[in-house]
């Protein structure tokens, strides 16, 4: 019976490059993928683009295929990643420029597009916004980037066209790993049982390390082993939809039943109806057991038809928000911090511009939770100070009240840092699958 293996190369574009690497050397893998792309991340790609139509694809995308290439390369091992953002075509360009200069021939890259759907959004300015129910011509005026939720289909078809490199912008996280056994097995949509198992593995491997111990680890509660030397993940699983989940060997961390079970429940609402391109995962049935040391076989999960609507991710502007920081340390610490954020709201109150969120809060001590009564007193502590506005000039004087506590607020003030951050926010609406239309080129090298 057909077997392959997938590997996770990333959970996240910033995520460790060591880990893929080995698990390309060592792994025996037919695919491995790297996803990139959060909500946020794509906006600002969109805007990278708008100032150089050359850019818009993940920065560290080079970065990554410079070594991952080569042994890509060697071990016949396809690469899929939707670090194309919101330029699949340029990447794939700079990929096939950076094969050529490491002197690597026969390869064929192909860019899946038709995820960008901004040049259209304005058709749908009634639809509501899934997250507030208002509609979207509210933010006609801000929106700055909108990208489909696309499936497996153009991933399948560029592999069955030969790609060793697939490059997308916005694909769905699980879809970058059903498509390979789509492709390989030949399932299809009436077969949901597989629809469900390739979605349950894709979710599995899509956040790399946290399957195998990363985000996992409560020391004393849940010990993870050699967690500074965390391996990423790897599937193997047959044409029948039967296999298991597992990393390297010589890999730090662990894969056990508690840790894919974390992982599945991980961002989906409802896992009876875990909505996706592909279909609708049913994960309530799924079952793991622990079949080997650091192996993990799972049965369980199917799934209904795909909706008819993809899921679109709409970025726009949302203002600005000012931050500034400061330390205090020593005896009667927490009372001078206390003094100092007192200082700022007072001054901030005779703004005649409006802040909206303020938040001041002490650092180690009321950020996350409430400071229980009758607490020690702390040994230093930092406020924070953060607000959001709707010109950046005015979240650069928040950020500016906070750096003057050095000479006009309590006595020992020091580390002040300020910054201002442009607010990039997310809607999302659903749009007909039948707007969108998929398109794929290739390069050959």
């Amino acid at each position: 019976m057909k077997k392959i293996r997938i590997g996770s190369g990333a959970g996240y574009a910033g995520d460790r490059l060591k880990p893929a690497l080995d698990l390309i050397e060592k792994g025996d893998l037919d695919y491995i993928c790297f996803e990139g792309l959060a909500e946020r991340t794509i906006a600002l790609a969109q805007q990278a683009k708008k100032v150089n139509p050359d850019l818009g694809y993940n920065e560290l995308l080079l970065y990554r295929m410079e070594k991952v290439l080569p042994l890509a390369h060697r071990h016949r091992t396809k690469v899929i990643t939707n670090m194309g953002a919101a330029n699949p075509v340029a990447a794939c360009r700079e990929i096939a420029k950076l094969a050529t200069s490491l002197g690597l021939q026969d390869l064929k890259i192909a860019a899946v597009t038709g995820d960008d759907c901004t040049a259209i959004i304005s058709d749908y300015w009634d639809s509501p916004i899934l997250e507030t129910g208002d509609p979207l011509g509210t933010l006609a005026e801000r929106i700055v980037s909108a990208n489909a939720y696309l499936g497996s289909e153009g991933i399948v078809e560029a592999l069955k066209n030969g790609a060793d490199i697939v490059v997308t912008g916005r694909v769905a996280d699980p879809s970058l790993f059903l498509a390979p056994m789509l492709f390989e097995f030949g399932w299809d949509d009436t077969q949901l049982d597989k629809m469900g198992t390739g979605t349950l593995v894709g979710h599995l491997l899509e956040c790399a390390g946290q399957v195998t111990g990363g985000y996992f680890a409560d020391p004393g509660k849940k010990e993870v082993p050699d967690l500074w030397n965390l391996g990423f993940p790897y599937v193997e699983i047959a044409e029948n939809g039967e296999g298991y989940i597992s990393k390297l060997t010589a890999a730090g961390g662990m894969v056990t039943p508690a840790t894919c079970t974390e992982q599945l429940l991980y961002e989906i609402h409802d896992p009876k109806h875990y909505i996706t391109p592909d279909c609708v995962a049913d994960f309530s049935k799924v079952t793991f057991i622990q079949s080997a040391k650091d192996q993990v076989r799972f049965a369980g999960a199917t799934a209904q038809a795909a909706t008819s609507t993809f899921k679109v991710s709409v970025g726009y502007s949302d203002g600005f928000i000012g931050e500034g920081e400061i330390s205090y340390g020593g005896a009667n610490c927490y009372q001078r911090a206390l003094l100092a954020q007192q200082v700022v709201e007072k001054r901030l109150a005779q703004f005649p511009h409006r802040f909206s969120d303020l938040r001041t809060e002490l650092i180690g001590v009321n950020a996350l939770l409430e400071r229980p009564l009758g607490a020690a007193e702390p040994n230093e502590v930092r406020l924070r100070v953060a607000a959001k506005t709707t010109l950046r000039e005015h979240a650069l004087l928040l950020a500016n009240e906070v750096e003057t506590l050095y000479t006009n607020g309590p006595a020992g003030g020091g580390g002040a840092s300020k910054k201002v951050s442009e607010v990039l926010a997310i809607a999302s609406i659903l749009i007909p699958k039948s707007a969108i239309r998929i398109n794929i080129q290739y390069l050959n090298v």
